[in-house]
């Protein structure tokens, strides 16, 4: 079984429209998850209260509200508390990271990724993330 099975509702955040492109055309390929698009912190918060996705995909550089923010008032909304968020960024170097999975992130996917391989890096950060939840 893998990890993203129960995955049915994602949201992709990413103020870079190829990123939201090329991200949603590797997910429509390779599941059958439900995928909406939001391109701020701002609308993420407005469509995750109403969607409430199983994944969030979330940008950590973005203007006006950044990736840590969004994350903040994201877990900040009950109905969204255990919702897994994964952030997705170019700057991966290990502080950064730590910083991210210390905020409670499931994990983080560097840009660029391959899109062939996302649905399989979501199910090593969703596995890694349980393990560490458990632990």
């Amino acid at each position: 079984m893998k990890y993203t099975d129960s995955i049915k509702n994602v949201l992709l955040v990413d103020d870079d429209t190829n990123i939201t492109f090329l991200t949603k055309m590797a997910l429509a390929e390779l599941t059958d998850w439900h995928i909406e698009e939001a391109s701020s912190g701002t609308q993420a918060l407005n469509m995750a209260e109403s969607t409430t996705p199983d994944l969030i995909l979330l940008d950590a550089m973005m203007p006006m509200m950044d990736g840590r923010e969004t994350f903040a008032k994201l877990r900040a909304i009950e109905a969204l508390s255990a919702t897994r968020i994964i952030f997705v960024t170019a700057k991966v170097q290990s502080a950064e990271v730590a910083q991210y999975l210390e905020l409670g992130a499931d994990g983080v996917i560097t840009k660029p990724f391959d899109p062939i391989a996302l649905v399989d890096e979501i199910d090593r950060a969703v596995a890694q993330s349980q393990s560490r939840r458990t632990t």
